[in-house]
């Protein structure tokens, strides 16, 4: 069963909690979408749902919203018990990929459509269309249908009609994943800026390991329909909980061996791993935390090319098994290496975990 994931220990523990997830779960028939489930999220945070597809992330989202009834398990907002409230009594606002904008509406009536719904007086409605226009940078582009605007603008709209009204919750799944990678970034941008102004609690789900550590103050690592480990982007880069955490999280190179007396070996490769039960393990070690070592020392890399990132240079290459590896140097570190030649190298930092 799923353990309650603490909050890390820097959290700020002052702040109410918004949503808590009580031992929530979900099956469809044999199917166990979601395993027993406990997670809190506090009021102003804003957490990313991460894992691959058919993880569980949006399940749990939909179970958040009301979308979705649970199989067991109890749901708290505010600390009311909502597990079984209706979706239109939630008062949550949602972001979905496809947008979901009324294409037969202009974009100022889209953006008063929750308006409209909750008979706000009309006076009130458009001091609050002009103030969310105005926030997401659309007041000229009031008049337009969705068609006539671009897959960024139209992202705006959603962000616009879900900020309107003020909702103290938000809910988004995947809003991001149908827009090139440039104008991903610039929504990243918009989002955190919106959250920052707003102060709402945000629940974001991807798939995208870059867009959650970018965005969230806290993520939460689904695979397999249970909770791997919440921290804080640097907790679950730099700490992982487990092998699957740290495979999925960054960039790493990953070997099988054995544990032994707390050395873990590989072929010709040898780490510390203390505190590892002895028996088969498997290594992970970032392109990054490699670094070039003496004569005797490490172990040999094969160089079969080099890519230049920048001020970085990405090492290809095999160690004596034949396994790829890669390794990140500053570019003058490695000027004088070439494809074909050879490098000897070692782990700065090294994550070692015993199979399971």
């Amino acid at each position: 069963m799923q353990t309650a994931q603490p909050l890390p220990s820097d959290a700020p523990a002052q702040r109410p909690v918004k949503v808590r997830i009580d031992g929530i779960s979900k099956h469809y028939g044999p199917v166990e979408a979601l395993q027993p489930t406990t997670l809190e999220i506090l009021a102003g945070e804003f957490v990313t749902v991460l894992g691959p597809s058919g993880s569980g992330k949006t399940t749990l989202l939909q179970i958040i919203s009301g979308l979705t009834e649970p199989t067991s398990g109890r749901l708290f907002i505010d600390g009311a018990d909502q597990t079984h409230v209706p979706v239109h009594r939630r008062e949550i606002g949602v972001v979905f990929q496809n947008y979901a904008l009324f294409p037969h509406l202009t974009v100022a009536e889209n953006v008063t459509f929750p308006l409209q719904m909750r008979r706000m007086a009309a006076a009130v409605r458009r001091a609050k269309l002009e103030a969310a226009l105005e926030m997401v940078g659309l007041s000229e582009l009031r008049d337009r249908f969705p068609r006539e605007l671009s897959g960024g603008q139209q992202q705006r709209v959603a962000l616009a009609r879900c900020f309107v009204y003020a909702p103290s919750l938000i809910l988004m799944d995947e809003p991001l994943g149908a827009l090139d990678r440039k104008l991903r970034e610039t929504m990243q941008i918009e989002i955190k800026r919106l959250h920052r102004e707003t102060g709402a609690t945000i629940v974001f789900v991807t798939h995208d390991q870059e867009e959650a550590l970018e965005l969230a103050d806290r993520v939460a690592i689904l695979n397999l329909g249970q909770i791997q480990q919440v921290g804080t982007p640097d907790q679950v880069h730099d700490h992982p909980a487990n092998a699957f955490v740290c495979g999925f999280v960054g960039e790493a190179n990953r070997f099988e061996g054995k544990v032994e007396s707390g050395v873990f070996t590989s072929g010709p490769i040898r780490l510390a791993a203390p505190g590892v039960a002895d028996g088969d393990a498997t290594a992970f070690i970032r392109p990054y935390d490699l670094a070039k070592a003496p004569a005797g020392e490490g172990f040999e890399l094969r160089v079969s090319r080099i890519v230049t990132q920048g001020p970085i240079s990405r090492v290809e290459g095999a160690d004596a098994t034949g396994r790829r590896i890669e390794a990140d140097f500053a570019r003058e570190e490695v000027a004088g290496v070439q494809a074909g030649g050879t490098l000897r190298l070692a782990a700065k930092i090294a994550h070692v975990f015993a199979a399971t």
